[in-house]
């Protein structure tokens, strides 16, 4: 763990809570598997846009005509740089932590914590680069909120590690500490049950 990171972490953790494991995303461009669409579509999209607005400045059109196709070239420049500029910079900032409790990831200022009582599954999914992801559902694009690699918690955003070193290491943590979540300690199961929790 970086000390850095755990200093940036310290003000947020609950005082039952300790870190057991944090990291960080790579930072540079990353190209996913939904960027196989999604960039020939930009592409298409961001030159229909070009294209249009070269065609109406040329043709003299009312300044309404302008102004509706440049709001067409705005989201195609979104779909072709600015998606990917905006992940590169969040990535930059950002810090992943495993607590005995919770799954944190604070980026920048913005923190988002998830109990590991109710999150899925974790999913393990390993690459050619020595790191891995790992991932609790469905995950959202970058730069795109709208759209998920999978269809999985719709409603929702689930936490992602992507892309971190030792990535079955960290996995491994996670399904230890849910187990413990999942198993009380013996002093709290004999304590719930001198409350009536079965």
């Amino acid at each position: 763990m970086r000390y850095d990171d755990e200093r940036a972490l310290m003000p947020y953790l609950l005082s039952s809570e300790s870190l057991i494991w944090t990291g960080r995303p790579p930072t540079g461009l990353i190209f996913r598997k939904p960027d196989a669409f999604l960039i020939p579509f930009s592409l298409a999209w961001g030159g229909f846009a070009f294209f249009w607005e070269y065609s109406v400045y040329r043709a003299g059109a009312p300044l309404f005509f302008l102004l509706f196709g440049g709001f067409f070239v705005l989201i195609g420049l979104q779909l072709i740089f600015g998606r990917f500029i905006y992940d590169m910079l969040q990535r930059r900032k950002t810090v992943y932590a495993l607590t005995g409790e919770r799954i944190l990831i604070l980026t920048g200022k913005t923190l988002n914590a998830w109990s590991l009582r109710g999150l899925p599954q974790a999913t393990l999914t390993l690459s050619s680069d020595r790191r891995g992801t790992v991932s609790f559902g469905g995950i959202t694009v970058p730069g795109m909120p709208g759209i998920r690699r999978s269809r999985v918690a719709q409603s929702a955003s689930l936490p992602v590690f992507e892309k971190i070193e030792n990535a079955s290491d960290v996995y491994n943590m996670v399904q230890s500490a849910t187990a413990r979540m999942a198993d009380p300690a013996p002093d709290d199961a004999e304590r719930d049950k001198r409350r009536g929790v079965f």
